[in-house]
Order: structure tokens, then C-alpha cells, then sequence
């Protein structure tokens, strides 16, 4: 009998993300300078940052190459950030090697079909509500929230509720 999200999320010491489409709505706003700007969740960034407190692995594997997203997520303490990455499957075997990480402890949030092949190798494959329905087929759990608008705050809280994590936030452990 195959275990549920929630019992997979027991096992889940690592989350990487995808940027479009999870850490952002996949909106690109360009300016008359051609530069393109992105906005990403006050609260997703929260949730990363408690991640990395309470001695999670948050790394995030993207196509994109925006510098303006390299700088947010090294403000968040995130220090394994692979952007421009044009063989997420390949960059996932290498990080998960680096760090002797299992697949199986692995939560990887994607949205779309570059997605696609490394969602296949871990342990617990999550997407956002509005993710492309290929990549929705192969996830153990869909958000009901939206990329951009709080998914990856959603299965980090989660993560951390079932490993009895999260309740260290507001009780006063990290003020």
C-alpha cells in the first residue's frame, strides 16, 4: 500500500523549488530597459527562511537566470541557488550527491514541464494549484494555493507541522 503525502512528509529533510510558476505567478514584467521584474511571496519567504532555522536543505533549481531572484533568495539564507540551469535533472543529482541526501527525502515543488523528469526522482512531487496538468498527473500533492501566492509556504508548513517543527515559530523560539 503506497504511503500518503502526509506520511511521506515524515521522511522530508530537503525542498527544492522551481522559481516561475512556484516562487512567483510565472507574470514577467518588463520595463522600457527590457528588464524583466517578478514578484514573489512575503510569505513563501518567511516559511524558506524558517526552513533553513530549523536545519532544513532549501535549494532552488531554475531555467530562469534573473539576478534580481539570486538576490532575494541569498537574502533568505539560501545558499544553494542554481538558475539558468538547463538539465534540472542532472543539477538535482549532483546537489542531492554534494549533500548525501536520499531522493526519497526530497520535496520538489515544480509547475511545469521542465519539471517534469526530476519531479519523477524524488520523494514527495508537489505543485501549485495552477500548475500545468502534466506535471499536476505526477504530483503527490497539489497546493490549493497558486504559484507566487503562497504553495510553497503551504507544503513547507505542512512539512514542518507533521515533523512538529512549526509551532516553534510562534511560540517565541525564533523572536
Amino acid at each position: 500500500m503506497a504511503k500518503s503525502y502526509k506520511e511521506i512528509m515524515n521522511d522530508i529533510t530537503t525542498f527544492i523549488f522551481d522559481v516561475d510558476g512556484v516562487l512567483t505567478d510565472g507574470t514577467v514584467h518588463v520595463s522600457q530597459t527590457g528588464e524583466m521584474l517578478r514578484e514573489m511571496n512575503i510569505r513563501d519567504g518567511f516559511a524558506m527562511k524558517a526552513a533553513i532555522e530549523s536545519g532544513y536543505h532549501v535549494c532552488i533549481i531554475s531555467g530562469g537566470s534573473n539576478e534580481g531572484v539570486r538576490i532575494r533568495l541569498r537574502n533568505l539564507g539560501i545558499t544553494d541557488i542554481h538558475l539558468a540551469t538547463p538539465n534540472k535533472v542532472d543539477t538535482f543529482k549532483e546537489y542531492i550527491e554534494l549533500y548525501n541526501i536520499r531522493p526519497e527525502q526530497v520535496l520538489y515543488m515544480g509547475d511545469d514541464i521542465p519539471d517534469f523528469h526530476v519531479m519523477k526522482l524524488v520523494g514527495l512531487p508537489t505543485c501549485p494549484q495552477d500548475a500545468s496538468p502534466e506535471i499536476k498527473a505526477i504530483s503527490n500533492y497539489i497546493s490549493h494555493k497558486n504559484g507566487g501566492k503562497g504553495a510553497v509556504r503551504d507544503v513547507i508548513e505542512q512539512v514542518m507541522k507533521v515533523q512538529e517543527k512549526w509551532h516553534l515559530y510562534y511560540n517565541g523560539k525564533f523572536d
